[in-house]
């Protein structure tokens, strides 16, 4: 009897010595569960459950927290001490450019307070949305000197089974997305780049994990299955040759960037603001100046046109034609000549009513492409920019970063609030992926950090993986941010591509972007039938509202985008044989419509054109040829 007795008091003193802390989102969906061990130092762990119908079914199993300074750990020897009440987030705001005009940062937010075994603080922020979940690290203490934050050991957890479409990390995040349900691969390092996508364990649960709202105190991170191929371990940016140091040096207070998880349909995921809910508020004071629109691009077509002053002219002269606002002059116009420099070319558009952009090299990495260096330090960017500014150019695309160490994002951030001060809006090539900033410095209108339609320049690889590629990154690269994939080209580069000139044409509407740079050759675009080159002068490159419709990552993509009155539909067809897309109107209000839909052609250099009428709950059928697709525009 005393026997069963102490194992009774040992189970439910076992009980009581787990801590379990609950938060929920406003529309109780999603369910985050922290626990510590109460009586003694411990591990903190998180799981994420989702209301499935009727119940919950977990998305992430138990999941291990912690986070390591040089001089402090806070891992396997945390004690739970208390936590705040759940408090509401609730905030509105406008965005200049992304997916969605008007945008709603709301969910539940509560703090869990920890000490380690030396007694030195650490609070564990959540905010739990409708949908999604983020959460950050912070110390609360206050030092005068420096610390070094090295390390976290936040993981991931997925059951064995879950399918997942994750990039091999690279500094350039220019990679594919390829599928795997076992998360095992020839990556060696296992290394893998935000944003990573993930559908969980047969349920019909997404999940997109990336992180926002990077500082110039913290440094960018990835994620790691090295030792287990179901576990990712958040990593951060690794030393390089110029930068030997370590994760964060930085005085306390101090907190991480958010980590965030998009979780809930595949729509949930598409139309998600998360990355920008969770980012610091709009920091400039005016944004009057801040214009996206569509730009014409000699590089794609001509590697080194911006030598040539002719080459120049003639892009301007296709944005004139082509109703687009601005030209880009990209790398080597420091040595311009062939009937006029820079300045010429500058004053060119300007007589032409088009507004100039300009390439610069950031100076850390690849130095060979010129003019490398006038970005580099606060002093020559002033110079810079203030002559910008006094001859008449409204941005700048800065190209060839190196990392994603520290020192790198406040480059980043500096050169935004910079340019912001002479008026100029920016474009970051060969860089990190988005993080939000697009909300706190709007003046950047766009990122690459996408295998892009610059590659059929350089490998033959694009050509047989576009389509399927075109068909991946709506659901992930392009959900957290502005990307530049340079679309809608008719003719070749150095390599050809396969995908149909329909195709092509709906990557302007599938595909986000703040500038959208049209890389073709005028003729390509001059030569058009009449429904497409009219698409082309008056679709918007900033929306009011995204929807997805249909899709599946590699397969099919139908997005829905509307701009004040009007809808624009893009649907692309990602597989090597004929397929069927369904458009479901159920989205639509009760008035009637008419569509006006290009689609694939006889072949895939052909456009076909049909009007029809259409109301809500009607469905259409747009039968695509491999590699196909369709726009579609949408009036009362």
């Amino acid at each position: 009897m005393k026997c069963i007795s102490l194992i009774v008091c040992l189970f439910i003193s076992s009980i009581f010595s787990i801590n379990a802390q609950e938060i929920l989102s406003p529309n109780k969906k999603i369910k985050v569960i922290v626990t510590a061990d109460n009586t003694s130092f411990g591990q903190v762990y998180f799981k994420i459950l989702y209301k499935n119908k009727t119940e919950y079914v977990e998305v992430l199993p138990n999941s291990p927290m912690g986070i390591t300074r040089e001089d402090q750990q806070f891992t396997d020897n945390l004690k739970f001490i208390g936590e705040s009440q759940s408090k509401e987030v609730n905030q509105k705001y406008e965005m200049i450019s992304g997916k969605r005009k008007l945008c709603t940062n709301l969910g539940n937010e509560k703090t869990f307070q920890y000490v380690n075994s030396n007694n030195k603080p650490l609070n564990i922020v959540f905010r739990v949305y409708n949908d999604g979940v983020a959460f950050r690290y912070e110390f609360t203490d206050k030092t005068n000197s420096l610390v070094n934050v090295i390390d976290e050991t936040t993981t991931y957890v997925f059951p064995s089974n879950t399918n997942r479409w994750l990039q091999e990390f690279i500094d350039s995040y220019e990679g594919f997305f390829p599928f795997s349900d076992s998360g095992k691969t020839d990556n060696k390092k296992q290394e893998w780049g935000f944003p990573a996508l993930f559908k969980v364990n047969n349920n019909p649960v997404w999940m997109l994990i990336s992180e926002a709202n990077i500082t110039a105190n913290n440094c960018a991170a990835r994620l790691s299955n090295l030792k287990n191929p179901n576990e990712y371990k958040v990593t951060y940016a690794s030393p390089r040759d110029s930068f030997k140091q370590v994760g964060v040096k930085t005085t306390l207070p101090w907190n991480s960037q958010w980590h965030t998880l998009i979780i809930g349909e595949l729509a949930d995921v598409v139309e998600s603001t998360l990355i920008t809910d969770v980012s610091e508020p709009n920091q400039l004071k005016e944004t009057n100046w801040i214009k996206p629109g569509a730009v014409s691009w000699n590089y794609w077509a001509n590697n080194h046109g911006s030598k040539d002053y002719k080459k120049v002219a003639e892009y301007t002269d296709l944005a004139v034609v082509m109703k687009w606002p601005y030209t880009l002059i990209d790398w080597e116009w420091d040595v311009m000549s062939n009937g006029g420099n820079l300045v010429d070319a500058v004053n060119y558009a300007k007589s032409k009513g088009i507004k100039t952009l300009m390439w610069y090299n950031s100076g850390t990495s690849w130095l060979e492409p010129t003019p490398n260096d006038r970005m580099l330090t606060a002093e020559k960017r002033a110079k810079e920019l203030a002559w910008l500014k006094e001859i008449g150019v409204y941005g700048i695309k800065v190209d060839f970063f190196n990392g994603d160490q520290q020192d790198m994002m406040k480059y980043y951030i500096d050169i935004l609030k910079d340019a912001a001060k002479y008026q100029i809006m920016v474009n970051f090539h060969g860089a990190t992926a988005p993080r939000g900033w697009a909300r706190t410095y709007p003046n950047l209108m766009t990122t690459e950090a996408v295998y892009g339609a610059e590659w059929y320049n350089n490998k033959p690889t694009l050509t047989n993986k576009a389509a399927a590629h075109n068909a991946t990154l709506p659901f992930t690269r392009n959900v957290i941010g502005s990307m530049d994939y340079t679309p809608v080209t008719f003719s070749n580069s150095q390599h050809p591509h396969i995908t149909s000139y329909a195709h092509e044409l709906a990557l302007l509407v599938v595909f986000e972007s703040g500038f959208q740079h049209f890389a073709d050759r005028p003729e390509a675009y001059n030569n058009l039938p009449k429904e497409p080159k009219e698409f082309l002068k008056n679709v918007p490159v900033t929306w009011d509202e995204t929807k997805l419709l249909d899709g599946y990552p590699g397969e099919k993509v139908i997005m829905a985008r509307k701009k004040g009155n009007q809808r624009y539909l893009g649907g692309l067809n990602g597989k090597d044989e004929k397929q069927t897309l369904k458009i479901d109107f159920g989205f639509l209000d009760k008035a009637d419509y008419k569509l006006k839909l290009i689609k694939d052609g006889v072949n895939d250099k052909s456009f076909a054109v049909e009007v029809i009428k259409v109301k809500r709950g009607d469905v259409v059928n747009v039968e695509c040829l491999p590699r196909g697709g369709f726009v579609a525009v949408l009036e009362k």
